[in-house]
């Protein structure tokens, strides 16, 4: 993988020895002796990654990740130090810094480091490039008389329909997406139940009564299924989520939590440390409507996702249009790279189907495949995928 790397040390022979490794590997490097020379290169050049001294005169690298993310936030930055401390190393992970590295660094942690960060940094620019094609833009619901006596009766009437995630290479079923339905008129679909809720302030009591019907769903679920919920950004703040008493607890190592990319993180101050308890748990992390959203590096990067969701508009009609197609294979690439599974949301045709597939999707979603509907948690194979039975 190649790529432009600015190095900053005020140590020469280290600052050459980090130089000269990254060069042999392929990178192109440049140097600096300090955050000054590092921040005029900066204003004169385009770099992927930046690899930063923590100790260093006129400005620590913790400041310079500052003004770096200021200039770019999607331009990953690794710190380095010799004498560690508590209060660099929560600065360094506060400021959005990829990786801490302690010195002496071997040469294997220092490739793994600039390596990771690269997939980050491509990662970073094709969800920019995703979203500036998508031209995504938000839409409202309409003001309505009696909104919270309407959200009350929908509370009341809440079911789960479960729409299939296939295997692209046998069709097996891999898992199924939570999605809530309610029989109150007023609030006819998804969409309609959490605008609503968002206007009343009722996200949380939303969230904690579909947990807790994918829950209940959940004890005659087939051993080794998936499920996946979506998790609005506001139930990041509710404790009862984190809860060891809560009814999705005991299920967590079956669950995929998906966090949209069409909100910010931003509004939990915490989110970090949530999702890593959300983790430890048991719970597997997606990051839902990829190519449609804003987040930006550093939100990625925290989620550390297991699974990436394509947005529906980026595979619909993929066949078709090479733009799609070459954003979909570079995602799918990048994603193999990290580890992460990759699902296209949204297949109606068996044309965007089989593309999706050539392309590299591990998962299919999409109502050609299966709709939602309220049905067992069961393995059966589905038809409707080339290799399935």
């Amino acid at each position: 993988m190649t790529g432009r790397v600015l190095v900053i040390d005020d140590e020469p022979n280290l600052l050459e020895v980090f130089g000269d490794v990254l060069r042999d590997i392929g990178y192109e490097v440049e140097t600096a002796g300090d955050a000054r020379r590092a921040l005029a290169l900066l204003s004169e050049n385009s770099f992927d990654v930046v690899v930063s001294d923590i100790t260093m005169p006129y400005m620590s690298g913790v400041d310079l990740l500052q003004a770096v993310h200021e200039r770019d936030p999607d331009l990953p930055v690794v710190l380095v130090t010799g004498n560690p401390t508590l209060e660099t190393a929560i600065q360094a992970l506060e400021r959005g810094a990829v990786q801490y590295l302690l010195k002496p660094v071997s040469i294997g942690a220092l490739q793994g480091a600039v390596e990771r960060a690269l997939h980050l940094r491509r990662m970073a620019n094709l969800r920019r490039e995703a979203l500036v094609y998508l031209k995504s833009h938000n839409s409202a619901v309409a003001d309505r008389a009696g909104l919270e006596a309407s959200l009350t009766r929908a509370l009341s009437q809440f079911w789960m329909a479960y729409q299939p995630i296939l295997r692209a290479k046998d069709g097996s079923i891999f898992g199924f997406e939570a999605l809530v339905r309610s029989r109150e008129a007023a609030l006819p679909h998804p969409g309609a139940i959490f605008e609503a809720a968002e206007q009343l302030g009722r996200v949380i009591d939303v969230g904690r009564e579909v947990r807790r019907l994918v829950a209940t769903d959940m004890a005659e679920a087939a051993p080794g299924l998936s499920v996946f919920l979506n998790l609005h950004t506001l139930d990041l703040g509710d404790e009862l989520l984190l809860s060891a008493q809560a009814p999705l607890t005991k299920r967590a190592k079956s669950v995929v939590l998906e966090i949209t990319e069409r909100a910010s993180l931003e509004v939990i101050p915490d989110y970090r440390t949530r999702i890593r308890t959300l983790r430890e748990m048991g719970f597997r992390i997606a990051v839902d409507d990829l190519g449609a959203g804003y987040a930006g590096l550093n939100t990625f990067a925290a989620l550390e996702p297991e699974v990436v969701k394509l947005d529906i508009e980026l595979v619909r009609g993929a066949h078709a249009e090479a733009v799609k197609q070459k954003l979909i294979r570079s995602v799918c690439s990048v994603c193999r790279d990290l580890g992460i599974l990759v699902v296209a949301e949204g297949i109606e045709t068996t044309s965007d189907r089989d593309a999706v597939i050539e392309l590299g999707c591990d998962l299919l979603q999409g109502f050609l495949l299966g709709r939602p509907a309220a049905q067992p948690l069961t393995a059966a194979p589905r038809p409707s995928v080339p290799g399935g039975t």
